[in-house]
């Protein structure tokens, strides 16, 4: 069973009174444990791509499925559900929520899957310690450098024991020597959790450090090599 499949999916967007096709029936399947980057410049329709596989939006055609779960046969609640419980994000912008420290950012996924404090704690600073930011749980985000919040958001993605890891161009405000350092994290947490990751990037590291590049022109797919 795939961990990711997506068939003749298409998505376009209204800019005014003008139709952009920004997916243009995409297919493609992923298998559990693969390190996957989607490559390609701005409007290659990528990180579109990377949303729709995360449920985060829906497509105008095709069907999508994760862990063999179709999305058009689910509810809302039922596709919040697999969010919440199988699918961790990883964003550019990192999304810390900036009064938490950095354990209670980490424990907030914890929090709304309903584990006890106590687990909660152990879990959140036991994946702090495996990105590297052992000592650091009572830093906030602003204490933080832009590296280490991003390890901080890895963290977070990575305490609720998903399948799947969606990261969209998570390189892209790190300078070349702390990138390489959280590709490296990454790359430990899939050979160690065995947990599937597909990257959106333009970043020729990301690129280099995939198993798998899928690159993307214009909303289609134009090359899909595995390493």
């Amino acid at each position: 069973m795939n961990a990711v499949s997506v068939s003749d999916v298409s998505k376009i967007y209204m800019q005014g009174d003008v139709k952009v096709t920004a997916l243009n029936k995409v297919s493609l399947n992923v298998d559990a444990g693969e390190f996957v980057a989607l490559a390609g410049p701005s409007g290659s329709g990528k990180t579109t791509l990377l949303n729709l596989i995360g449920g985060l939006d829906e497509p105008d055609g095709g069907k999508i499925s994760v862990n063999g779960k179709d999305f058009a046969n689910m509810s809302s609640g039922d596709l919040a559900e697999l969010r919440l419980s199988q699918i961790g994000f990883v964003f550019q912008s990192y999304n810390l929520i900036p009064v938490f420290t950095a354990e209670e950012n980490v424990e907030y996924i914890l929090q709304l899957q309903g584990v006890g404090k106590a687990e909660r704690k152990e879990k959140a600073r036991a994946m702090l310690d495996d990105v590297g930011l052992e000592g650091k749980y009572d830093r906030k985000p602003a204490q933080l450098s832009g590296g280490q919040q991003q390890r901080v958001a890895v963290a977070r993605a990575l305490v609720s024991d998903p399948t799947l890891i969606l990261a969209d161009e998570p390189t892209a405000n790190l300078d070349s020597v702390t990138g390489e350092s959280l590709l490296r994290t990454m790359r430990e947490m899939n050979q160690k959790h065995g947990v599937t990751f597909i990257f959106s990037t333009h970043d020729s590291m990301v690129m280099n450090a995939a198993k798998r590049l899928v690159s993307m022109k214009d909303g289609a797919i134009v090359n899909d090599k595995v390493k």
